[in-house]
């Protein structure tokens, strides 16, 4: 969601001298032009009032630069040298060579500069580096505590703003009209996949947030505020206030997949997991097993072999929350158009994993791991056979 453009800078200003505005340039490798910032609100307090110049020693392509619009208008987020974050004392190349045994990386505790703000355009633009060249004048203007405070009082409401339009939650009609409906029972597929599709973007906001406040002393708070998560605040006042008994456990955390369902960790006992299993889901889950095999170190995401575990990794999660004890007894039957949006989903997922299959295929060079690949890509087929087969059984009932 956020346009990450950190690797792309080649150097910039941020000029907060006067105060409530603040301005800046920024040059971005493969631009001809520098991005304009022109954002309503202040800097953190170590560079409000100031000028900070700022130079990245190498700058690189990426396609968020060069996709940005020029004219930057908006409101600030939060713009700091002084961001604490913890910095990997060693290269993404020497992770990524044969060398690295994999032992957990090193970092160190190093203050990063943070270049946040929200375009009325482009939305959240982040610029995040611990490298950079830095140069601060001296300051036209001073900020108090109380006034930090409520600068990054509106910095958490600008970001609640924002992920607020990227979740689009659709709000309940508690109108009289609405109330004398009678109330549908079961959605169907398509109206299944638009919850699918809100729930998506629900997650997709909330990894977001935790990237950018999980090392925050209060990050409770602030996670909560800025997902627009105000019970859950309110819980917490009442948690403070000696107001739950069980405080130890109210916000342990219920996080589930998007789909809303438990995947199988929730089960103390494998066997018991495999017992209620569909034979669909099995098979799905035996062949992403399979293929982890396939992946070499130092493979990146993009990569054919990473791809193609990612995807069927995928089906089979899915798969595990929606046919999971179907047809036990155990009082658990999702409706059918919720299954069905999800083997939509599945089908699309087995696609991706035919077609990162294909490309290892063509840059097999032994021909028992050609034929692997061949066996395995024909399982793929197999098991998209069985989930259109199961769609099909579902839109006869």
């Amino acid at each position: 969601m956020a346009w990450r453009v950190e690797e792309a800078v080649e150097h910039g200003l941020i000029d907060n001298t006067v105060e409530g505005h603040t301005t800046g340039k920024i040059w971005l490798a493969g631009r001809d032009e520098p991005l304009i910032l022109s954002l309503d609100g202040d800097c953190w307090r170590d560079l409000a009032g100031t000028i900070l110049e700022f130079e990245n020693p190498d700058p690189r392509l990426c396609p968020d630069a060069v996709a940005l619009d020029t004219e930057q208008t908006g409101v600030v987020g939060d713009i700091t040298a002084s961001r604490k974050a913890r910095v990997p004392e060693i290269s993404e190349e020497e992770m990524a060579s044969p060398e690295w045994d994999g032992r957990d990386i090193p970092f160190q505790w190093s203050n990063v500069l943070y270049l946040e703000w929200f375009s009325e355009i482009n939305g959240r633009v982040l610029i995040e580096a611990a490298g950079y060249q830095l140069k601060v004048s001296g300051s036209e203007w001073t900020m108090d505590e109380d006034q930090e405070e409520a600068q990054k009082l509106a910095n958490l409401s600008a970001m609640r703003d924002f992920l607020a339009q990227v979740i689009r939650r659709e709000e309940p009609d508690d109108s009289p009209a609405s109330a004398s409906v009678t109330t549908k029972v079961e959605l169907d597929e398509y109206e299944w996949e638009e919850r699918l599709k809100e729930s998506d973007r629900l997650t997709e906001a909330y990894q977001e947030v935790l990237e950018k406040y999980i090392d925050d002393e209060d990050s409770e708070r602030k996670e909560a505020f800025v997902m627009g998560w105000d019970g859950l605040l309110g819980a917490m006042a009442e948690r403070d206030e000696g107001g739950s008994e069980d405080s130890d456990d109210d916000f342990s955390g219920d996080w589930r997949d998007s789909d809303g369902f438990d995947d199988e960790d929730d089960y103390d006992d494998e066997e018991d997991w495999l017992a209620d299993s569909h034979p669909l889901q099995t098979r799905a889950r035996e062949l992403a097993t399979r293929c982890f095999d396939l992946i070499s170190r130092g493979d990146d995401a993009d990569s054919p072999a990473q791809r193609l575990v990612s995807s069927l990794t995928q089906v089979s999660a899915k798969l595990a929350g929606v046919l999971h004890g179907h047809g036990h007894g155990d009082g658990y039957e999702p409706e059918a158009g919720f299954v069905l949006a999800v083997l939509k989903r599945c089908l699309n997922w087995i696609n991706d994993a035919v077609g990162a299959c294909g490309e290892l295929i063509v840059v097999a060079d032994d021909p028992d791991g050609k034929a692997t690949l061949e066996n395995i890509r024909a399982e793929i087929f197999a098991i998209r056979d069985g989930i259109t087969e199961l769609r099909r059984e579902l839109k006869r009932s």
